[in-house]
């Protein structure tokens, strides 16, 4: 309906005025015209300007301009032309500005309008220099050398607009950017101080302001540069571009500012060529801001050179004019680039369009964007790009309440940085950072404290790239999470990473919450220090993974795949929830040393002279002794079998003289074991220790403080396993802190708990452990004549039958166990009667669970079950050697018996053929042999 009514009213407007010039009506009828809205709308599809105001009649093309040709046919200016007032050219033919023709209104705000069906040249070296040039033509050809200048001659900004600034400070004008100020005022950030200001943010799509004037340093002169003029161009066809179109704020020099940039606008079908199009701020004691240029061009063969900078500062160099706007109308693409100027002033970006959606936004080389909204939606269709020292800030700087949605298909960042003063809402598929910073100042103001990004393909951070916030910070995707490597950082003082497929925390990059050295402006996570209760989120976290602030977590990584942690992950209460696997390689650190509390249950207590005793909790903390007076450490206290507990520290609030126990580390939950630990470097919980020496650069300054506290406490490492893996290297650590060097007692020693999932046991056995590293709650040293404080503790779930120990291995040989329990006692020695005297024990799966102890024989040689030779085991199966020897005895005789009676009954003397018998006298008759006497036999 809008759009109806805009072309009613042109139409009546349209109509009224060819009534009243109906002697020129010839040369208002064209095919084309810039003044003709219903054409433009056939053409582009969209009204890029309200209803142009009625012309004055055409001038002729020989008597007023003093050309050659009829402006119905051909109109040629063949000699220098001086304007004095505005002027409108209109016919159906062409119109050429011959080479080396000045073509010129050297007044403030002068109009030079060329309307025409034909085409339109401008030979080269020609110029054209006036306050408002306008364009209709159906081909152009701006042609080397050739230029259109609008620079420093602009009429009146819009009225209520603050683009000229006030005052003797040479500031420069705003326009498309605010114009620099040189000032500095005390108290005030420099990017709280500009010069003009921006305006015409509502018709960067169709540009048609002046700029402003700039300011001067003087009441009696005014120095200041004048804005930049208009340009528009509206070409049916082809627009040959390769002279320049100047639209620069006029230069102050070094007692004025300079002048902001014009508006050029251009729309086409075709272009070619390399010219120059150029809406800049002028240079000055305070650069001015650039102008707005608007581009529509169907098919563009080559680029010309755009340029809408902020001009050069010379009272403060580090500080240009901001640059203006280049909008490409094809694309939908909004530029604001600074050409490589550093400044702190900004350029107004306020509300994005909704429909349609722009489709990508470039903020370039040293040009600093801000939307300076309560609530604002930065949506984009394609992608948001942030290059070459590039600032895009969100809100107020010091006032943190804001809310803002930035919604694009890429974010994409090098070298450049973001600034939000209260919370951000970002929902992206792909995060890229190289060397830049995301900064959110979430203030004090809990209700907007929480920001959260999502990116559901790709977050990566590569050279030092850091995302900060002082507040809560979420972070989530479906992907993957990359940090690259020294220097990539993500810290919060309460931070959430969920949802990704896998993270990656590269060497030397760190993940953290809270932040340490926290400024007193942000929102401090409240730690459970006063109570032993365990949250019932350390066991029974909830399964949104959002950030909440009521939850006891400083730093969670929930619903992730796969960790591998290389760098450094360092918190208070570092949870770890519904992971499958954790992998910290020989350079990774996760870290909650010195994280909890500074007083806690188990604090320190002081002697009167200011020496104290350490922390406890697993162990006590160690005594604090002078003289002959001496002060208990704090009480040991928390669960043996299921901890979680914050370590103690000294108790006393100084940050100078304090010492805070080891946080928590907690793996998986009841309900989501963490599938695989595996750990070649280090997990810590230890206590801090207390440093009585402060290096500042290279100098020791001795702490003059005459407080000695003790060592804080180790915290609490608490794993829920299925399984776990530890390389020779690798430290699990919730030692106690040591104590001050001044006498201070030792922490005492944290706690540690494996927590198995499942245990198998029997024929299903499998190690649940590989342990060569290191595992350590000791507690720490005392100095001087204080003590050390007491061990912690160390344990794993109660193993099944056959199993013991923290980690549930089984049983040594020779052993059983038939009961549940980890103790090392319990795996009772096998009785000794039930070994054969040639058999040892032997392991089996699972662990001996049962009577009689399982062994075998110490050879082949010999047989199961009493580990007999053959020989052995027939004389013991016929009841031993003496009643074997018997019955072999027996058999012998009994042997002997039956071949002697089958002798006698078998072989007969008279039966058998034979010799003669003996002759008598022989002794011995040989001729037959027979039993002399039963001796013989045995």
């Amino acid at each position: 309906m809008a759009r109806l009514h805009s072309r009613f009213l042109h139409c009546l407007t349209f109509v009224f005025y060819t009534t009243l010039i109906s002697h020129s009506s010839s040369t208002l009828e064209s095919d084309f015209s810039i003044i003709d809205s219903d054409s433009e709308v056939l053409l582009f599809h969209q009204d890029y300007s309200p209803p142009a105001p009625p012309h004055p009649p055409s001038v002729s093309c020989t008597n007023d301009l003093g050309g050659i040709g009829s402006l119905d046919s051909t109109c040629k200016i063949v000699a220098d032309l001086n304007l004095t007032r505005d002027v409108y050219i209109a016919g159906k033919g062409n119109f050429y500005i011959l080479p080396g023709v000045r073509f010129h209104c050297p007044s403030l705000g002068c109009s030079v309008t060329v309307n025409i069906s034909g085409n339109f040249s401008l030979g080269e070296c020609s110029t054209i220099v006036t306050g408002t040039f306008q364009l209709g033509a159906y081909n152009a050809s701006f042609y080397n050398g050739s230029a259109v200048n609008t620079t420093g001659w602009a009429g009146d900004p819009p009225p209520e607009t603050s683009g000229t600034p006030q005052g003797l400070a040479g500031a420069g004008g705003g326009h498309g950017g605010r114009g620099a100020s040189c000032n500095v005022e005390d108290g005030k950030l420099p990017e709280d101080v500009w010069g003009g200001d921006a305006y015409s943010w509502s018709s960067l799509q169709n540009p048609w302001s002046y700029g402003s004037k700039g300011g001067t340093t003087s009441k009696e002169v005014d120095y200041g540069g004048g804005g930049g003029g208009r340009v528009k161009i509206i070409i049916k066809e082809l627009l040959e571009m390769n002279g320049s179109l100047l639209a620069d704020g006029g230069d102050g020099g070094s007692k004025g500012g300079g002048g902001s940039g014009g508006s050029i606008c251009i729309k086409a079908r075709k272009m070619t060529g390399s010219g120059w199009i150029s809406a800049c701020g002028g240079n000055g004691f305070a650069g001015g801001g650039g102008g707005r240029v608007s581009v529509d061009i169907f098919s563009r063969h080559d680029e010309p050179k755009i340029d809408v900078y902020g001009g050069i500062s010379h009272g403060c160099p580090e500080n240009a004019g901001a640059a203006g706007t280049l909008y490409d109308a094809l694309p939908r693409s909004l530029t604001v680039d600074n050409h490589n100027l550093a400044t702190v002033t900004e350029t107004l970006l306020l509300e994005f369009p909704h429909r349609p959606l722009w489709t990508n936004v470039y903020i370039r080389n040293c040009a600093r964007g801000t939307v300076p909204l309560l609530w604002s939606r930065v949506q984009v269709h394609g992608q948001i790009s942030l290059l070459c020292r590039a600032v895009l800030s969100f809100g107020l700087a010091h006032y943190g309440s804001s809310e803002f949605e930035l919604l694009a298909e890429e974010l994409l960042m090098s070298d450049s940085v973001i600034k939000v003063y209260g919370a951000l809402r970002m929902t992206v598929k792909i995060f890229l950072m190289w060397n830049s910073k995301l900064q959110i100042d979430g203030g004090e103001d809990v209700t907007v404290a929480t920001s959260w990004l999502e990116a559901s393909n790709l977050v990566v951070l590569k050279e030092s790239s850091v995302i900060h916030s002082n507040a809560n910070l979420g972070v989530h995707g479906q992907g993957l999470l990359n940090l690259s490597g020294p220097g990539d950082t993500i810290q919060a003082q309460r931070l959430v990473l969920s949802l990704f497929y896998g993270i990656n925390v590269g060497p030397g990059s760190i993940l953290c919450g809270p932040l340490e050295n926290a400024s007193s402006d942000a929102i401090t996570p409240k730690l459970y220090c006063e109570h032993q209760d365990c949250p019932i989120e350390l066991l029974h976290p909830p399964e949104d993974c959002n950030v909440n602030s009521t939850l006891s977590f400083t730093l969670q990584i929930c619903r992730v795949e796969d960790i591998t942690v290389e760098g450094l992950i360092k918190g208070s209460v570092v949870h770890f929830h519904r992971a499958r696997t954790v992998s910290v390689w020989s350079s990774g650190i996760i870290s909650a040393s010195g994280m909890g509390c500074i007083g806690g249950v188990g604090r320190g207590n002081f002697l009167h002279n200011g020496i104290g005793s350490g922390g406890g909790h697993g162990g006590k903390g160690g005594l604090a002794c002078y003289n002959d007076s001496c002060v208990e450490g704090g009480i040991s206290y928390g669960h043996r079998e299921l901890p979680c507990e914050l370590g103690s520290g000294s108790g006393i609030e100084s940050p100078d003289d304090s010492t805070a126990g080891g946080g928590i580390i907690v793996f998986g939950s009841m309900e989501h074991p963490l599938s695989s630990l595996s750990v070649e470097g280090a997990v810590r919980a230890d206590g801090e220790s207390f440093e009585g020496t402060v290096w500042k650069q290279e100098y020791s300054v001795s702490n003059a403080s005459s407080i000695a506290p003790g060592g804080g406490s180790g915290g609490t490492v608490l794993l829920f396993l299925h399984t776990l893996t530890l390389g020779e290297s690798a430290i699990l650590s919730s030692v106690g802190g040591y104590g001050s060097s001044k006498g201070g007692g030792g922490g005492g020693g944290g706690r540690i708990h494996f927590h198995w999932s499942y245990i198998p046991s029997g024929d299903v056995y499998q190690p649940i452990a590989r342990v060569k590293g290191s595992i350590h709650a000791r507690g720490g040293l005392g100095r001087d004549k204080s003590g050390a404080g007491e061990n912690g503790t160390v344990t794993g779930k109660a193993c099944p039958k056959g199993l013991y120990g923290t980690f549930c291995v089984e049983c040594p040989a020779g052993t059983y166990k038939n009961v549940t329990g980890s103790d090392r006692s319990l795996c009772h020695r096998c009785a000794a009667s039930e070994l054969p005297h040639r058999a040892i024990y032997i392991a089996v799966r699972g662990g001996n669970a049962e009577t009689p102890c399982p062994y075998e024989c110490i050879s082949d040689r010999y047989d199961m079950p009493h580990c007999y030779t053959a020989l052995e085991e027939l004389i013991y199966t016929f009841g031993g050697p003496w009643l074997f020897s018997l019955l072999l005895v027996g058999l012998l005789i009994l042997l002997a018996l039956v071949l002697s009676v089958a002798r006698t009954k078998f072989v007969g003397v008279d039966e058998l053929p034979g010799p003669s018998p003996p002759q008598h006298g022989h002794q011995i008759d040989h001729s037959f042999p027979f039993l002399e006497s039963l001796n013989e036999v045995v």
